[in-house]
């Protein structure tokens, strides 16, 4: 199975099983972009496979695919990206 978000929407595998939420995680999939009032579509500023840091009350659309545990979330809830 595939997970597509829509719009500025991004899919997040979180890190094995934490016994607190976690904070961060890698982006698995986007969507095309925010939709602005004029109908352009702003590309999100994140891709696949960024590690990103996200607040503890974001995102709370958690989903199972494959196994797996993701986290679907607006781009403008991840609070920065780890590089390195």
């Amino acid at each position: 199975m595939k997970l597509r978000p829509l719009h500025d929407r991004v899919g997040i595998v979180l890190p094995g099983s934490a016994a607190e939420k976690a904070n961060h995680g890698v982006i698995l999939a986007v969507g095309p972009g925010k939709a602005l009032e004029n109908g352009e579509v702003r590309a999100l500023s994140v891709k696949e496979g960024d590690k990103v840091v996200f607040g503890p009350y974001s995102g709370s659309n958690t989903v199972k695919v494959d196994g797996e545990d993701l986290l679907v979330m607006s781009e403008n809830e991840i609070l920065a990206v780890i590089e390195g």
